[in-house]
């Protein structure tokens, strides 16, 4: 026998699922002989690549954690007192293991669907319940990007609701963090609001302002009383906006109990890591009376069709794809994973518990304030939570030595340094920094009475700030404290939740892929997760490389000059992506140029980007093959040749269709002075085989979370970085703190100078084990996955749109409209696809009555079969209907899903088998994934809007309290 010891496993064989044998059946289905074939029908040869991905080789899984050891030791973990915003935290065993560590939970999908979400949505409903109490505000959403943007949504909000349509100026406290002031900076421009920055102690407020925004603790660490502030404004009409730590708020008066309009703040400290930046959940509460203005999502209660307790996401009419460029935010996601960590993180402690960590994060910062005072140190701050100020004069380099010398980063400006204290702070740490204040002054540890001190700690919060109410006082919060309690009640939540553990989630325009284990466990390494995104650049060479290989490889897949790795999701990608060419133009000379034309066929958020990026919409008309109509595009690029801005389009189009006049299209954007803005939803398609810049984009934004692996997480965390071609560079986005201009940029567009940094590295792992060659494949193979599904079901449902050839690209359109006529609406089809273990495609976009469907690369042909049996079955449900054989009330497909205790009830009255509704398909009884509700009732919840945790006797319903639910496009 001879051996081959050459042989290394390759990853793009445990990423791309159909094997050789399932290859060749699916090309003979497809009616072709090769993966080239069908590519050379699929995408137009003008514009194909004409070389491979320069990339380097492939590594294998083993290989690539052990050179990413390597990377990783060039990061030095100190210990961080820097604050600004971020902070070291004790992330509980059971919630790192169990949740940000399971795929169980971060391959869920974004809970549209909320039958088979249920877990999700009450985890989720839980950290709007803890963000309502901690605040004392009425009503909060279910988390949005970052803290910085959430400041950016509540000015806008403010904004857009203002009464005095004159107003436009928007205070800001000087004391707000920079990086904010820096997104508020970029948001304000394109509306022509003005930001004045000062000291709220002193400013004078006027009638032309219509809000305010303060840091409570201030960013200098210290806890003002703005009470009289927000009075004054609410006697002008100013709305004060509060962006609060919400460790802090356990201890201080919360700002809804002393005039706060909307409070935002991220929810980092409740045991999610620093992760070089992010994703972290930013949390936003309001009023009531705002309720329908809020940015995101917001989880509703509801009943579902037995009058049952069931939870959705409420109020989706304000969703982008409804309101387009009418849209108050583009934002379309959330950090939903991880505000389902910070909500567990409350859950797990509980009221008494989050009140000792709180109380001992301030009790150490006063031991440390305490004790270097008896060394002669001047303390600036009366009243502080966490974090101290002093000004060091010519001790501050002596100190900083000292401080580096011991592994300790503080946040040095100039003379004046802050130190913030936090929960993996111990009574060792303050002893160190004790002890190398005092070498500085030529003293000892000896000359502070530091036993004394730390036995005699009082508050230094003043009376009239210090919290009295009660929060968290759900029976949940109250619960679960015992870790074998809280593995269960997580696990609980887990189990009633369809995620990619259980079956293929096959969203069209989402891209549902692997999200490989050796790409997903560096992101708890030490070594990336405790990183504070402030950190001294010689702090930080592993994130640098590994920043610097991303940026190259992206631009080589996109055919771009460089990235921007800061926009930390898809809409944010778009947004940032338009500031830069209104940057350019701007630079140009031709400010004028603020029109941008869109397909009529565009994802909501496209309009609503442009909106929001200082743009007037134009839309172009499609054909009825669905491809943009170039003749209307281009007598309407000649007519707005002036005031043209750009081109937003989507490629594969957001119809699933390579369309052919795609240079076209972009050569008359050209010819009339506009850039093309390609959103990059459908990288999938493209990756290996075309790109952006082969085609002839000027800058596109990439869904990391779809095309490079990053998982959706129940709805977040995502990234958007965008690539741009030579002459945009200089307008990439820069930072406040850290030093990223391009020369010309513009201000942040995110909180952190890399966004959510310590997720960069699953796509960064992503594409340095497939190599150009596997991305290449995983591109072709998406494409004739997609393509397998079309030929097994284009004879039971209409394929709405296909290209020259026949083909579909990644995607395609299943049309369902005609089922209305016997009474079937689309939204039944994915209700009953649940009993089938089944999370239904995209609904009613981009095409009313419709689903779109992408199977992704990662699906082998045994699931791509499954779920088209299931379809299939389906439709011959509906054929039943159509035929009287059913009925057209009471049916498997208006009675789905149907949920365990309806299956098992004493009565069953329907005029089909229990078997029928609950097995339809043999395969469905080996493994049968049961909804925890039945169909939800959206228009109950809306009426009754409820968005916190109730008491579960509040949903002991009466009969007569029951509604038929409406559903319809």
């Amino acid at each position: 026998m001879k051996l081959n010891i050459d042989y290394q496993e390759k990853f793009q064989a445990r990423h791309i699922a159909p094997n050789e044998a399932d290859t060749a059946q699916m090309l003979k289905a497809t009616g072709v002989t090769s993966l080239d074939e069908l590519i050379s029908q699929t995408i137009p040869e003008k514009i194909r690549l004409k070389a491979p991905l320069n990339l380097p080789p492939a590594k294998s899984e083993f290989d690539y954690l052990a050179a990413l050891r390597q990377t990783a030791s060039k990061n030095k973990v100190f210990k961080s007192f820097i604050g600004q915003g971020y902070y070291d935290v004790i992330v509980p065993g059971v919630i790192q293991r169990n949740i940000l560590e399971n795929p169980g939970w971060y391959t869920q999908y974004t809970p549209y669907q909320a039958e088979i979400a249920q877990g999700r949505l009450q985890a989720l409903l839980n950290f709007q319940t803890m963000v309502v109490d901690l605040t004392g505000m009425e009503i909060a959403n279910a988390s949005l990007l970052d803290e910085g943007t959430a400041a950016a949504e509540a000015m806008f909000m403010q904004y857009s609701t203002r009464k005095n349509a004159a107003a436009n100026i928007f205070f800001v406290s000087e004391e707000v963090f920079p990086q904010t002031i820096d997104i508020l900076k970029t948001r304000a421009q394109p509306y022509g609001i003005e930001l004045l920055i000062g000291n709220h102690q002193t400013v004078e407020l006027t009638d032309n302002m219509f809000g305010a925004i303060v840091q409570y603790p201030a960013g200098n660490g210290a806890v003002y009383n703005y009470k009289d502030f927000a009075t004054k404004g609410h006697e002008k009409g100013i709305k004060l906006t509060v962006v609060a730590d919400i460790m802090s708020l356990v201890l201080l008066t919360p700002p809804g109990e002393w005039g706060a309009d909307i409070v935002v703040g991220c929810t980092q400290r409740f045991g999610v890591p620093m992760g070089f930046g992010g994703p972290h959940a930013a949390f936003f509460a309001t009023k009531e009376e705002y309720k329908r203005s809020i940015p995101g999502r917001i989880i509703g209660v509801t009943i579902d069709s037995a009058g049952n307790y069931a939870l959705r996401m409420a109020l989706q009419t304000r969703e982008q794809h409804i309101r387009r460029d009418k849209a108050t935010s583009n934002i379309c996601t959330a950090q939903a994973l991880l505000a389902i960590m910070a909500g567990m993180y409350a859950v797990y402690h509980g009221p008494k518990g989050v009140k000792l960590i709180a109380e001992r994060i301030h009790g150490l910062t006063i031991l440390l304030a305490e004790s270097l005072k008896q060394l002669g140190y001047g303390q600036l701050n009366e009243a502080y939570f966490d974090t101290l100020k002093f000004d060091l004069g010519s001790l501050a380099g002596p100190v900083h030595a000292e401080a580096i010398n011991n592994e300790m980063n503080f946040n040095f400006k100039g003379s004046v340094v802050t130190i913030s204290i936090d929960e993996t702070t111990s009574p060792e740490d303050i002893k160190t920094i004790v002890r190398f204040f005092a070498r500085v002054k030529g003293k000892t540890l000896n000359d502070v009475s530091f036993d004394e001190l730390k036995g005699n700690l009082t508050t230094v919060i003043p009376a009239d700030l210090q919290r009295t109410s009660a929060y968290l006082t759900h029976a949940l919060f109250n619960s679960h404290h015992s870790e074998h309690e809280m593995l269960r009640y997580i696990k609980s939540l887990e189990a009633k939740d369809l995620s990619l553990c259980h079956s293929m989630i096959a969203l069209g325009s989402c891209t549902m892929k692997l999200n490989a284990t050796t790409e997903m466990i560096p992101v708890t390494w030490a070594e990336f997760s405790k990183m504070h995104p402030f950190a001294p650049t010689d702090q930080v060479g592993g994130y640098m490389e590994i920043f610097d290989e991303l940026n190259n490889w992206l631009s080589e897949i996109t055919g771009f000059a460089a990235m921007s790795l800061q926009p930390n999701a898809g809409a944010q990608g778009e947004y940032a992506g338009l500031m830069v060419i209104r940057a350019y133009h701007n630079d140009r000379g031709d400010s004028h140029r603020n029109i941008a034309l869109i397909p009529s066929s565009a994802h909501g958020t496209n309009p609503a980007s442009a909106a929001m990026a200082g743009m007037k919409i134009v839309v172009v008309r499609c054909d009825d093959n669905g491809n943009i109509d170039v003749a209307d595009l281009k007598a309407k690029a000649e007519q707005y040749k002036n005031e043209l801005s750009c081109l937003m389009v989507t490629y594969p189009s957001t119809h699933g269709v390579f369309e052919e006049s795609i240079i076209e299209i972009c050569e008359i954007i050209h010819a009339n002075g506009g850039q093309v803005y390609m959103d990059g939803a459908n990288m999938n398609a493209q990756v290996g085989l075309t790109s952006p810049a082969n085609i002839g984009a000027d800058v596109c934004h990439l869904n990391l979370h779809k095309t490079f692996c990053i998982p959706h997480g129940g709805g977040g965390p995502g990234m958007g970085p965008i690539g741009v071609a030579k002459h945009l560079v200089p307008y990439l986005p820069g930072h406040a703190v850290v030093d990223i201009d391009k020369g010309k940029s513009i201000h942040a567009v995110s909180s952190a100078p890399w966004g959510s940094a310590s997720i960069l590295i699953i796509s960064h792992a992503y594409i340095a084990m497939m190599g150009g060659d596997g991305l290449t494949n995983a591109t072709r193979y998406a494409i004739l996955n997609a393509n397998y599904i079309k030929t097994r079901l284009e004879h039971h449902y209409p394929v709405l749109y296909t290209g020259t050839n026949g083909r579909c690209a990644h995607e395609m359109i299943l049309d369902c409209r005609a089922f209305k006529n016997f009474g079937i609406e689309v939204t039944d089809i994915a209700k009953r696809l649940m009993d089938y273990g089944f999370h239904a495609p995209t609904v009613s976009f981009p095409v009313a009555g419709t689903v779109m469907v992408e199977p992704t690369e990662s699906e082998p042909k045994h699931e791509l079969d499954r779920f088209c049996d299931a379809m299939i079955a389906i439709r011959h449900e509906i054929d039943n209907v159509e035929k009287g054989l059913l009925d057209k009330t009471d049916n498997p497909l208006k009675n789905a899903p149907h949920t365990a205790a309806v299956i098992t009830a004493n009565e069953w009255e329907h005029p089909y088998s229990r078997q029928k509704a609950a097995f339809p398909l043999p395969y469905v009884s080996a493994y049968k994934f049961w909804p925890s509700v039945g169909r939800v009732n959206d228009t109950y919840g809306d009426r009754t809007l409820i968005c916190s945790c109730p008491p579960l006797t509040d949903y002991e319903f009466e009969e007569s309290e029951v509604t038929t639910p409406e559903y319809g496009t």
